[in-house]
């Protein structure tokens, strides 16, 4: 087992890394910038470097820096958690020549599968579902684009190779916008990612976003852990998930859950990952592959009884997943609730100092925070605070015990989204798997 663990990350889930480190017994070291020097897991770290100012790009952003702070600790290993450096796959080059080693896939990997357009061409030469598209690159030749469109059928969605976050794409419903749209993400792509790739791909107007979890180790042995529902969204960021995805058609999952892990084998796939697909009229088609550790990793923690983030340690030590598929059962429902630091009217960052921190309890509850009385978020950094989920035997369980454990939350000293979850959580329509990727924005807006 590695020895000592660099966490390259704050927050919830740096503390959920500590927690697993320390339950295997390897020796922690956290990185931190000048503000984050009170935060949970930096406390309870067995060492702890500034690396920077507040600021992420000097700080949790900064290679350098974070490199550094490996050799003068003698830390064995890099985490990089999620968001940051974590899909950077230049960062994951230099760790490994540093002498470290990269919790993660191979460098190769991410860059295979952090490029949209080349992603896509390797699931579909893995026989992994994708959607109809314009199978590479377009804009070069406008001819070739309005070609493409007409063969793909309208609406047409522009998405840049490089994008993420819900950035660098635009829905087009006719021939005479599009390419003005090109131009326009072409630009957007260059300014926000530095590469201006287009691509182009059928818009499937009310699919859910439903995703899959796969381990692999150095060892051949690839796994799934089923699949989860992420369709509550709003700006195309995550609000609240839930495992399994309710009403799936059976024989598509099976399909799609054994292509992932063909896929896996494939590429040369080496960790925690996540396929994310829309799912439609019963049929499931991919959008892109996350290489790192998910948030709401927890869902799928919950029902398969898999510590992900354990089985991470152990694949970047060379040592096999300490389970096969024939282990993996999927027991009961869990949901998770994102709750972030902001206004639940105008959705605008809320920081300040926590006066009082009070986490739900009892039976089927997790809270994953680093939230403490005192304590004062920053506003230079995401605004997710605490991962409240909840595990029932069912469904409606499930929902119940998440509807007390929001009730029970306590968040004094600023604003945060817990209203618009319990709102959530009481609706109806959601109540009855009644909803798309567009529901909770149309949900807010009513």
């Amino acid at each position: 087992m590695i020895e000592k663990v660099l966490i390259a990350n704050r927050g919830e889930i740096a503390l959920r890394i500590l927690r697993a480190c320390k339950e295997l017994g390897i020796r922690t070291v956290a990185v931190h910038s000048s503000v984050d020097r009170d935060l949970m897991h930096v406390r309870l770290a067995d060492e702890s470097v500034c690396i920077g100012p507040n600021s992420a790009t000097d700080s949790y952003l900064n290679i350098p820096a974070i490199i550094s702070a490996a050799e003068v600790t003698d830390s064995v290993a890099i985490h990089p958690g999620y968001g940051f450096l974590a899909e950077n796959a230049d960062f994951a080059e230099q760790v490994e020549k540093s002498g470290f080693r990269f919790i993660g896939p191979p460098a190769q990997v991410i860059r295979l599968m952090g490029n949209k357009v080349s992603a896509i061409k390797a699931m579909a030469r893995s026989g992994v579902p994708t959607v109809p598209g314009s199978d590479g690159p377009v804009g070069s030749d406008a001819e070739r684009t309005l070609a493409v469109a007409q063969e793909i059928g309208y609406p047409i969605i522009i998405k840049a190779a490089a994008g993420g976050g819900g950035r660098g794409m635009q829905v087009v419903h006719s021939e005479a916008a599009l390419l003005n749209s090109v131009y326009i993400t072409q630009s957007e792509a260059r300014n926000a990612f530095g590469d201006d790739t287009v691509y182009l791909e059928k818009f499937l107007d009310t699919p859910r976003h439903v995703e899959v979890q796969v381990l692999a180790d150095t060892h051949g042995n690839v796994i799934h852990l089923g699949d989860r529902d992420c369709s509550m969204q709003r700006r195309h960021q995550k609000v609240l998930e839930e495992a399994p995805a309710p009403n799936i058609d059976p024989d598509a999952r099976a399909q799609v859950l054994d292509a992932c892990v063909r896929a896996c084998r494939e590429i040369g796939y080496v960790g925690a990952g996540t396929f994310e697909f829309l799912y439609q009229d019963g049929q499931f088609f991919f959008i892109e592959m996350n290489t790192r550790v998910q948030v709401e990793h927890p869902v799928t923690e919950m029902v398969t009884g898999v510590d992900i983030v354990k089985e991470q340690l152990r694949i970047a030590s060379g040592l096999p997943l300490s389970v096969s598929q024939d282990d993996i059962v999927i027991r009961g429902h869990a949901i998770e609730c994102r709750i972030n630091a902001e206004d639940p009217e105008t959705f605008r960052p809320s920081p300040g100092r926590i006066n009082h921190f009070h986490a739900p309890g009892g039976n089927g509850v997790r809270v994953d925070s680093h939230l403490y009385s005192g304590y004062t978020v920053p506003p230079y950094y995401d605004s997710l605070v605490c991962k409240l989920i909840t595990f029932g035997d069912d469904r409606d369980i499930a929902l119940n015990r998440m509807r007390i454990a929001l009730d029970e939350l306590v968040v004094d000293g600023i604003k945060t989204n817990t209203p618009l979850h319990r709102r959530l959580v009481r609706d109806s329509a959601f109540r009855h798997v009644d909803f798309t990727i567009h529901y909770l924005e149309k949900l807010i807006r009513d």
